[in-house]
């Protein structure tokens, strides 16, 4: 039978699952390591929106959100993602692309779109059980090329009943304590993206995994994660403001391309409404920190609007 947790947090979520994999999983040797496994995984997120670790371990709400940016921006650009999260770069092909790339997948041009379409569907019939995003693909399965960088996802599927958006996500494989904590945070904004356009209440968010499982190298991590103990279950993220989002989103794409580009922090254009202002201000105070500017950063956290932004700061 498949193990299934379920918690109202993202901390208090990893916690079980990290300790459902060590203690229940077996040793499995793969292309990138040494891990220990189980097979077959369901876990709920019972409150969507308690998307961020609050955590010392896990607290990586920039890299989170510049993950989800790279979604956003429909590219799978290697140097686009590579910027925030230089692990990236291991995974680029000759041209400087990642192959496994979401954002073309979710967000390909005309009616390769599958974001905008499943949206289309829902509004049309609002029953359906056919708004379902494909991520991996048989072109994936291709034995030449081997390329660096397969998805870990494989469809997401969209359910809009009795008012409120569920999202189920399917994953092939998931590493339990650096991937999943990401995942969560990516697909779960999306889904409430989508709750926002259609204008109803968002839902339940379940993910399925094949293999959920913890390299044998983060295990000393996962031990200092583990020792901090249960973490506060009352500091969700605020609900996204109401209507469609997509003009915010594209206020955000901005920001963060300017934060990128390494031109002035304090010339970056804000997104105007504050809970996404507050998003791209995270970037912001990333970015003064990595230059060294401890007076830049200290002024973009002063402009947080919602505490649970401000508390990364």
């Amino acid at each position: 039978m498949p193990t299934s947790l379920s918690a109202e947090t993202v901390d208090d979520l990893l916690r079980r699952a990290i300790g459902e994999v060590i203690q229940g999983g077996n040793e499995n040797s793969a292309k990138r390591g040494e891990t220990t496994e189980i097979v077959g995984a369901v876990l709920e997120l019972e409150n969507p929106r308690a998307r961020v670790s609050r955590t010392e371990k896990r607290r990586r709400i920039s890299g989170a959100i510049a993950e989800l940016c790279w979604y956003l921006r429909g590219t799978n650009d290697g140097a686009t993602i590579a910027y925030w999260m230089p692990k990236y770069e291991k995974e680029f092909e000759s041209d400087g692309r990642i192959h496994g790339g979401y954002g073309p997948r979710l967000f390909g041009d005309g009616t390769d779109n599958q974001v905008h379409n499943v949206i289309d569907m829902l509004r049309q019939n609002p029953g359906t059980r056919r708004a379902v995003v494909q991520i991996f693909d048989r072109h994936d399965l291709a034995s030449n090329p081997r390329y660096r960088d397969i998805p870990c996802t494989t469809t997401l599927q969209f359910l809009l009943r009795e008012g409120c958006l569920n999202l189920i996500v399917n994953m092939r494989s998931n590493d339990v304590y650096v991937g999943l904590p990401f995942d969560i945070f990516a697909f779960t904004m999306l889904q409430e993206l989508l709750a926002r356009d259609l204008g109803v209440e968002l839902g339940r968010y379940i993910h399925t995994v094949g293999s959920l499982h913890l390299y044998n190298e983060n295990r000393k991590d996962t031990e200092e994660f583990l020792a901090e103990g249960w973490q506060s279950t009352d500091s969700p993220m605020p609900p996204m403001p109401e209507g469609s989002q997509w003009a915010n989103v594209a206020a955000l794409l901005k920001a963060e391309e300017h934060l990128r580009s390494g031109a002035d922090i304090e010339k970056t254009a804000m997104p105007t409404d504050p809970y996404w202002e507050d998003l791209a201000r995270v970037l912001a105070h990333r970015r003064a920190i990595s230059d060294g500017n401890e007076a830049v950063a200290s002024s973009v956290s002063a402009g947080f609007h919602h505490p649970v932004f401000a508390d990364f700061a």
